[in-house]
């Protein structure tokens, strides 16, 4: 059973949520909150396996929350889902930043938000549509002092490199395992050694990581 919790400043958006995902069998939603302070002492209250994570909310923002959740160290740490519309994107790669494993625009099929639950409780990333990519391109090509060096990823082999270049264009493990002519489970080892090399959560840090370094360039 995933643990779910819903943090948006919207009543009907939280109920309206709610109703879908406790409508599955294998989900279960344990509370919501109004506000980002409400979303981060509820989450360490409850402890849920996903935060469906709104950006915008009054007393403490989305982003802010998503920190304060993800940097933690002394406390268990869900998977935040990112809520956002297209007008928001700057505090989307934040998020992303911040430890997010991926965002759902507000108005996706309620299917996709099913799924979407499902794959970050999986340890996945949700990174497959192509906005995604499109938003971490363009904001990973902006000048950051605090951007690492190429160097950082001199611990990788050659084939982990290329699968680290084939996941931050959005490929899934099977997609890379037709790419590269290999199991999908030797996918898996790879994608597993390369996260716990680099220190990262899952694979959305690892795109990140990807176009920060500039393993990938932005629009490739």
């Amino acid at each position: 059973m995933i643990k779910v919790l819903i943090a948006d400043d919207q009543a009907m958006v939280r109920q309206g949520f709610g109703a879908l995902l406790a409508a599955q069998p294998d989900l279960l939603v344990v509370g919501d909150a109004a506000d980002g302070a409400q979303a981060v002492a509820a989450t360490r209250r409850l402890d849920p396996d996903v935060v469906l994570m709104d950006v915008r909310m009054p007393v403490m923002d989305g982003l802010e929350a998503t920190r304060k959740l993800l940097g933690d160290r002394s406390a268990q740490r869900p998977r935040v889902l990112i809520l956002t519309t297209f007008d928001l994107d700057d505090y989307v790669y934040e998020a992303l930043r911040a430890g997010a494993s991926g965002f759902l625009l507000k108005d996706a099929p309620a299917a996709d938000l099913v799924q979407a639950v499902r794959i970050v409780a999986a340890g996945d990333a949700l990174l497959a549509p192509a906005v995604t990519r499109r938003l971490i391109a363009e904001f990973a090509a902006r000048p950051d002092r605090r951007r690492p060096r190429p160097t950082d990823l001199a611990g990788l082999t050659p084939r982990e490199t290329e699968v680290l270049r084939l996941i931050a264009r959005g490929r899934n493990n099977a997609e890379i395992a037709g790419d590269l002519v290999v199991a999908e489970q030797t996918v898996k080892t790879h994608v597993g050694r390369i996260l716990g090399k680099l220190g990262l959560r899952d694979r959305a840090q690892a795109v990140v990581l990807a176009y920060e370094t500039g393993l990938v360039a932005a629009g490739e």
